[in-house]
Parts: structure tokens; sequence; C-alpha cells
């Protein structure tokens, strides 16, 4: 657990971290977790991040807060890498703009009323459904998608056009084509993405979640450019959402430098892992460990409502209820950066030819 001091002129949750040689460690290690997970899994791997820093004794907010600021930097970079690639479109980032700085405010406002409200239990609990009801609904999408490729089923065979494939066929006016993209969107169907976006980075941390599979799904935007354009928006609702919660004094920047160091490490080594591991290993990696991340912050619920004074546990039961949640939580990152590792090596030893990093990936090998 982290050792804090109170600062009565802050919400009764936010404490100055007393940075120990234990936490500083915990928390390069939880960066270099993170960017692993990132660079092999795409830019929603951080998810990992928020929950892991809430088990080492830090407020739900300020993970959050350190989450974000740390995205800021790490969104640059990548995003200048997609741009060299021409997987930016401009356009459809721009339109994106407002509606994403919107999202970002509004789950700042809420992020803070939870908190002064309902005290350090009540926002580590409003945070945690966020993550469960999120997480539980991508590794289901995931899972199903994993199944219906073993089935050999297509998007062709499906009895009829889903959902998703209706939205996109909207043609709510004003549409406009995005060129880099090569496609025809409604305006209100892109506000609604990046208000989405925008939102679920700024309750949670990360946006890729929601970003990416809208633009893919809803948009119709080929994989590689909606994941560069994500990161271009990243650039900006980490800015934005590291000046709203820097404002309200949620960043140490002690804490983001640290994370942004270990994830900086870890980013790479996925990055490499990407081009020797196959593509249906990625996704069971990805499925089973946003499962696990999800199992960890449900374990938590009941400990939060203890907390709030809502139900009562038995004795010795919120010890063990934590020690499961951290079992699940930090087990399914180290089993999966081991695993990542292991086919690395595998790889290696089989001499087996780099393949070039190129565009023309199908999108069901690209996770983000």
């Amino acid at each position: 657990m982290a050792g804090a001091v109170e600062l009565p002129a802050a919400a009764e949750a936010i404490k100055f971290i007393s940075m120990t040689p234990k936490l500083a460690l915990s928390l390069f290690g939880i960066g270099l977790v993170g960017g692993t997970l990132s660079g092999f899994l795409g830019t929603g791997g951080a998810f990992i991040m928020t929950p892991a820093m809430m088990s080492l004794g830090l407020p739900g907010i300020m993970a959050v807060a350190a989450n974000i600021t740390h995205k800021f930097g790490k969104a640059i970079m990548g995003a200048k890498k997609h741009s060299e690639f021409g997987n930016v479109d401009m356009r459809m980032g721009l339109v994106m703009f407002i509606a994403l700085f919107a999202g970002v405010k509004v789950a700042v406002t809420m992020n803070k009323g939870v908190l002064e409200k309902m005290g350090a239990a009540g926002s580590n609990l409003y945070i945690s459904i966020m993550f469960i009801v999120i997480l539980s609904w991508v590794s289901l999408f995931m899972f199903r998608d994993i199944m219906r490729q073993r089935r050999g089923i297509t998007a062709n065979e499906k009895a009829g056009p889903s959902l998703a494939d209706k939205i996109k066929n909207l043609s709510i006016p004003p549409v406009i084509h995005f060129k880099v993209a090569n496609v025809r969107a409604s305006l209100w169907l892109a506000l609604l993405v990046g208000f989405a976006t925008g939102f679920l980075a700024g309750t949670i941390g990360v946006g890729g979640f929601i970003g990416v599979p809208a633009m893919i799904y809803l948009l119709g935007i080929p994989t590689y450019v909606a994941a560069g354009t994500e990161l271009f928006l990243a650039i900006f609702s980490g800015m934005q959402g590291a000046f709203l919660y820097a404002l309200n004094g949620y960043v140490d920047i002690r804490i983001t430098l640290l994370l942004y160091l270990g994830s900086l490490i870890g980013i790479n080594l996925g990055a490499i892992g990407t081009r020797v591991v196959r593509g249906s290993q990625i996704r069971l990696v990805m499925v089973a460990i946003i499962a696990m991340v999800a199992l960890s912050r449900a374990a938590m619920v009941p400990v939060y409502l203890s907390d709030l004074g809502k139900i009562t546990l038995a004795a010795g039961a919120h010890e063990t209820v934590t020690l499961l949640s951290n079992i699940f939580l930090f087990g399914s990152g180290a089993v999966g950066v081991s695993l990542i590792l292991f086919w690395m090596f595998q790889a290696y030893r089989r001499a087996v030819k780099v393949p070039p990093v190129g565009n023309d990936l199908p999108s069901s090998e690209i996770i983000t």
C-alpha cells in the first residue's frame, strides 16, 4: 500500500503519495507491463495500468489522472509514426475534436463529483464499475469473434446485417467524405464516436477500447487508419485530461514519469513481439487478460461497498477478497508478458524470419 499524507485543501481521498523505493519500482513495473501489452495488443493495452495503481493504494481518480497524462506523451510518438505511414485521417480527427473535448470534460467533472460526494471508496467503486462494464463487453465481443473464426464463419456468411452494419449505413446529413480513410460517414455519427472516446479516456484513462472498434465497425474506417487516427485524438484527450486533472490537484508528476519510463521500454518490446507471434495467439492473450482484469475489479466491489457502509463483510473477508483481486490482476499481467517473451524466445530459437511491418494486415490481426 502507498504511504500517504492527507492534504486538507483537496477532497478527503486525495493524498500526497510518499514515494518509497518499493512504490517507485512497482510503478515502473506497471508501466513496463502496460507498455508491453500496449505494444503487443494495441493502443488499448494500457487498460491494466489504472486498476494496478488502485491495487497499490492510489485513489482511483489519481490512477486515472496518471494514466491519461502518461499516455499523452506516448500518443505523440505513436501518432507521428502512423502519420509517416499515411494512417492518420486529419479531417476525421478535426471533426471529432470538439466532441472528444466535451467527452473528456464530462468524464472529469463526473469523476470529481463522485469523489467529492462519496469519498475515495465511492470514486473507486464508480471507476471499477466502468471497468467491469467495458472490459466485460470487449472480452465477450472478442471471444465471439474468435469462435466465429474458428468455425470458419465470415462476415458474408452471417444471417443478416449486424446492428453495427445498420448504423454504419445510416446517412444522416450532413455526410462527410474522409479522404485518407476513403469513407463517407455522417457527421453526427463521427461526433458520437468522438464523445464516447473522450468520455472513456477521461473516466478510466484509456479511450482506445471504444474509439478504434467504433471507427472500424460504425464508420467503416480501415483498421490501421482507425488506430492512427485514435492515437492522433489521444494526444488531445491526454492533453486536456492531464490539464483538467492537474488543475484539480489529481496529477502526481512523479507517478506519471515512472509510468512513462517503464512504458517506453515495454512498448518497444511488445511491438517486436507482434512481428513473430500469430494473430490468433495475440487475440487469445488479450481476451484472457481483459477477462481477468474485469474479474479483479469485480472482486473489489464488495470491499468498496463495505467501505461505504452499504454491506458488512465477515472478519478477514476484506483481506481475502483484496488478495484474490490482486492475484487476478497482477497474475494476468505477469502471465501475459511471460507468454509474449516465451513466444519471442521460441521464434528466436527457431530462427524465424521476422516479417516486415506493413499496412496490409487484415483487421482481424490487429487488436486495439
